[in-house]
């Protein structure tokens, strides 16, 4: 599917935004594994969490969707049941890293696997630590999926991370729930932490400081009420297109403001603009706010070290940004988008230079120049939903019109995304 997008003189509305997609995929899973029935309200409704609900229904859990209420009937930790067929992962690396911690500690055998995207993504990096647990694991090339899990003997270890990942992270530490003694991950930078909340909200004994999380084995968890807010990572694209439309204004209700998830608003204010937060209050150890975003001019910056990880989903939306302020904008230590849906550093590049855009591609990030005057053209959207979603952002200021080629993608993890994006269409 192919979707054109004209430019617009401004934006105006109001919109409330998916489920967090990260946050959506852990209640899921979590919920799985406590003792009860728990309520999930704003669970995102995009493919990646629908591959999740899909493969814990094979381990045997019941869940029930209806309107914006999601109904996990929990099992507790041992109450999963050997699947019958492969799982199937989709498009979903986090569905694959952080499910294969938790199928570490099962007594059965499970294999698991996921579209022609995912099989190209690399599994080194939860298979090493799982092995160290003592799992039996294995994968194609023993970094690929299919990933094979026999029943292991866990125990917890001291994993240092060498780069920070809250996948990886995770998924150590879903396999720590099932393992002797305590596990503790220690990480360079500090990752999303949606996992370390909603373990101590279902009540597991967890310790998180700094960047360093301990988890003690076999808690029991308990089954909640979870309201799940809006997904900031969604929202990073309208807050980015409502900037760069001049005369522009749009209100985002109940975006999820976790501090792990925020380093667009720190990025925006960099770059020369603050986000108006209204509203605030915190859920189920989850903060969350309105945001009201005005058009801004804006101006280059350096991004790399530690903010990195804080907006590792959100540089494709920010090199759209860099191409409108003014000055150069430099992207550094940004290795991990090379081994995304898509190579997104080489896509990034590839599609602004069709724009017109001048850009250099770094080996861990981007030189973008700022103030250009983009055209409109194809777009490869590479399937990836974060370039598709992207690049219709840099639609709305392009002369002409954007075709955005494989448009459908954006349903990964945004299904309303174009919808939502028409509707501020002023």
């Amino acid at each position: 599917m192919k979707k054109v997008i004209v430019p617009v003189r401004k934006l105006a509305g109001e919109i409330e935004l998916p489920g967090d997609k990260s946050i959506s995929h852990r209640a899921l899973m979590l919920t799985s594994l406590a003792d009860g029935e728990s309520e999930i309200y704003n669970l995102s409704a995009c493919q990646d969490v629908k591959s999740t609900a899909q493969c814990l229904r094979e381990l045997g859990i019941k869940i029930e969707m209806a309107n914006n209420r999601c109904v996990v009937q929990g099992k507790g930790l041992v109450g999963l049941n050997q699947p019958d067929k492969v799982l199937d992962a989709g498009n979903s690396g986090t569905t694959m890293r952080l499910l294969s911690g938790i199928l570490a500690g099962q007594e059965f055998p499970s294999c698991i696997t996921g579209d022609e995207s995912l099989r190209r993504r690399p599994m080194r990096r939860i298979i090493e630590p799982l092995r160290a647990m003592g799992a039996v694991i294995s994968g194609r090339n023993d970094n690929f999926a299919p990933l094979c899990i026999e029943k292991g003997a866990l125990k917890g270890i001291e994993h240092k991370l060498k780069i920070a990942s809250a996948q990886v992270k995770s998924s150590i530490l879903l396999a720590g729930l099932f393992a002797e003694g305590e596990t503790i991950v220690d990480e360079p930078a500090l990752s999303r932490d949606h996992t370390e909340r909603m373990l101590d909200f279902l009540g597991a004994e967890i310790v998180a400081k700094k960047r360093r999380v301990v988890v003690k084995s076999f808690p029991r968890l308990r089954a909640k009420k979870i309201i799940v807010p809006g997904d900031i990572s969604s929202a990073a694209f309208f807050l980015a297109a409502a900037a760069i439309v001049p005369d522009s204004e749009i209100r985002l209700k109940n975006v999820g403001m976790n501090p792990s998830r925020t380093g667009i608003l720190d990025v925006l204010k960099m770059m020369g603009k603050n986000v108006r937060i209204e509203n605030f209050k915190i859920t189920n150890n989850e903060e969350m706010a309105d945001l009201i975003m005005t058009s801004h001019k804006l101006k280059g910056v350096e991004i790399g070290g530690a903010l990195i990880p804080r907006v590792i989903d959100e540089i494709p939306i920010i090199a759209i940004l860099a191409t409108q302020a003014e000055g150069e904008t430099v992207i550094r230590d940004a290795v991990e988008l090379r081994v995304k849906e898509t190579d997104r550093i080489r896509s990034v590049v590839e599609n602004l230079k069709k724009m017109g855009a001048q850009v250099q591609e770094l080996p861990d990030g981007l030189v973008i120049q700022g103030s250009q005057k983009l055209k409109g053209t194809k777009i490869d959207s590479f399937g990836d939903h974060r370039i598709a979603m992207s690049f219709a952002v840099a639609g709305l200021v392009a002369e002409g019109e954007t075709e955005i080629l494989g448009a459908e993608c954006a349903d990964i993890s945004h299904p309303s995304f174009f919808v939502q994006l028409e509707k501020i269409y002023a």
